[in-house]
């Protein structure tokens, strides 16, 4: 499953990264890519050591662990540490899929907040490949798309301007994609029972099964 969540950063919030990270020290991005996207990895990120980052990357990742929608639909237990990319005019990152395994932790979901106005750069495109075909983003700032780790997905070349964005993986409570749509759209459903009837009979049997469910399938 794929899902855009709008305002993860507030406007301020954006502003205060976006500021730091203008101070950052940016080097090759390819030094976090395995051996073959290596070969197709053209960007430029903030140095992981880079003590000034602390602190965004603790705001950036408080903010996506703290969104609703986010929770909901990725059960998230863990996450990898922040990578801040900056894509250049002539920069892009061609198609690959992300290494199973980061730092220890197994990648089930990756997402990508968008930092950079849209039309501040032109290109900078993110399309997420699958079987049903292809789907592109290019979002307001603030805004973060998450999918499944195992699609192949690319930068499109930038072309003018530049576009920066933090990119991380989580480590879900639920490894299977398609059983996290499945609890998503049952989780979402019944909430949204809750708002409009209250509490009855048919909400607890809804909350039964879903409570099972996740019995079921969850890994702690």
């Amino acid at each position: 499953m794929q899902i855009v969540i709008g305002n993860v950063l507030s406007a301020e919030e954006t502003k205060t990264v976006t500021a730091t990270l203008a101070r950052a020290t940016f080097v090759d991005g390819k030094a976090t890519a395995g051996f073959a996207a290596r070969l197709v990895k053209n960007n430029r990120q903030a140095e992981g050591s880079d003590r000034s980052l602390e602190m965004i990357r603790k705001l950036v990742a408080e903010r996506i662990l703290g969104n609703d929608v986010f929770a909901l639909a990725v059960r998230p237990k863990a996450l990898s540490q922040l990578l801040f990319s900056r894509y250049e005019p002539g920069m892009h990152y061609g198609s690959h899929v992300d290494d199973a395994l980061m730092d220890g932790m197994r990648t089930d979901v990756a997402f990508t907040l968008f930092l950079s106005e849209p039309a501040s750069y032109h290109g900078g495109e993110l399309t997420i490949e699958s079987a049903s075909g292809e789907d592109t983003f290019k979002l307001d700032p603030g805004a973060l798309v998450a999918y499944p780790a195992t699609a192949l997905h690319r930068v499109s070349a930038v072309t003018h301007g530049a576009r920066l964005a933090a990119v991380g993986w989580a480590r879900s409570f639920v490894r299977d994609a398609a059983k996290r749509e499945l609890l998503f759209e049952l989780d979402t459903a019944r909430r949204q029972l809750f708002a409009r009837e209250g509490k009855s009979a048919e909400l607890d049997l809804i909350s039964k099964a879903f409570a099972n469910l996740m019995r079921m399938w969850v890994e702690d």
